[in-house]
């Protein structure tokens, strides 16, 4: 019999031996297999229109970015390893099978800080609330990424390879697994059993809740294959989110999806509504205190650490002015605390 390690050895090494034409019929295979089965059993029934369209946006996407990304794709980052193979931090390990388990592993955790990252930068952001924009999920939302988004992931994949010196087989073979886990936690299905998974893997039930477009729930599950890093760092969310896609109205055509991108902003604006939050909770928290003088502004900071802490989670905020409630709503509110007194 076989040792686990020649096992792993061999495994770990197949993609070497199959030409990347293979492998690209095994994605698309995988892609076509899990549309079927959302087709035939989907966990949520979307409008046929609707979805068409998203299909539609989403597969143009993906060919706008396959054109765009040519000279950065995974056949450049499998020279970039063929190259730095032997010449970065893994290869001080010996054992193959330890090494492919930790490039794979890295490679991972390397893509949900990124992840991570463009929730949490607003410059990130503009580009990656394309993907979230999709108020339909389904299998082809894998592929709705703007081109820079993919430009920059792909840079950062580069630099790994390169200062980790991970091999051109498990450069190969973490593309493949990756894009096939991205496709399948997008695919608008639930399964015996996905409770379960999700303790190690993103399961769609998982990625569903990080297309909520309540920011306190899209801010979470920032995984790609393992539910580790979420569970590690504290970002794992299990709910059942009330509403996919982000808030606003948001192009859902492909040439102005682009666009959509280079905008700072959606176009619907939240301020005016964490104003109006902020007031309802500065008002009951004054009726609490019996509308006692001299606590306006006590009251109002108190609303405003809460209600921004909701919505925005522990994320700091850039530009603070921009969710403050106008003046004269204090002159307003103080106004009324002294007639009730009187």
């Amino acid at each position: 019999m076989l040792s686990l390690t020649t096992l792993l050895e061999f495994n770990f090494r197949w993609p070497t031996m199959v030409p990347g034409e293979v492998l690209a019929l095994t994605l698309l295979m995988g892609f076509v297999i899990l549309m079927a089965l959302e087709h035939r059993a989907p966990r949520e029934k979307l409008p046929s229109k609707n979805l068409h369209q998203s299909h539609k946006t989403n597969i143009g996407l993906f060919i706008v970015n396959s054109i765009a990304m040519s000279l950065v794709s995974a056949s450049s980052l499998m020279l970039l390893a063929k190259r730095y193979s032997d010449k970065g931090l893994l290869d001080a390990i010996s054992n193959p099978a330890w090494k492919a388990m930790l490039s794979f592993l890295l490679l991972d955790l390397l893509i949900y800080l990124w992840h991570k990252a463009c929730h949490r930068f607003d410059c990130l952001w503009m580009f990656h609330k394309v993907h979230h924009n999709d108020p339909y999920l389904n299998t082809s939302t894998s592929f709705r990424v703007h081109f820079v988004e993919l430009f920059i992931t792909n840079i950062l994949k580069a630099i790994l390879i390169i200062f980790l010196g991970i091999e051109e087989a498990m450069v190969l073979a973490s593309e493949a697994i990756t894009t096939l886990f991205i496709m399948f936690h997008h695919t608008n299905i639930s399964f015996k059993g996905e409770r379960l998974l999700s303790r190690v893997l993103i399961v769609p039930s998982l990625h569903r809740v990080h297309h909520s477009t309540q920011r306190n729930e899209h801010d979470t599950n920032y995984g790609a294959v393992f539910s580790l890093w979420d569970r590690l760092f504290g970002t794992l969310a299990e709910l059942n989110p009330a509403e996919i896609g982000i808030k606003g109205n948001s192009p859902q055509d492909l040439l102005s999806l682009i666009k959509f991108g280079f905008t700072l902003q959606s176009p619907s604006s939240q301020t005016i509504d964490i104003e109006a939050m902020i007031a309802v909770a500065a008002y009951y928290k004054a009726e609490k205190r019996g509308f006692y003088p001299g606590n306006d502004i006590r009251d109002w900071l108190e609303a405003k650490r809460d209600i921004i802490k909701l919505v925005y989670g522990d994320k700091p905020l850039k530009n603070e002015s921009e969710h403050k409630p106008q003046l004269n709503f204090l002159k307003f509110f103080h106004f009324n605390n002294r007639h009730v007194c009187e």
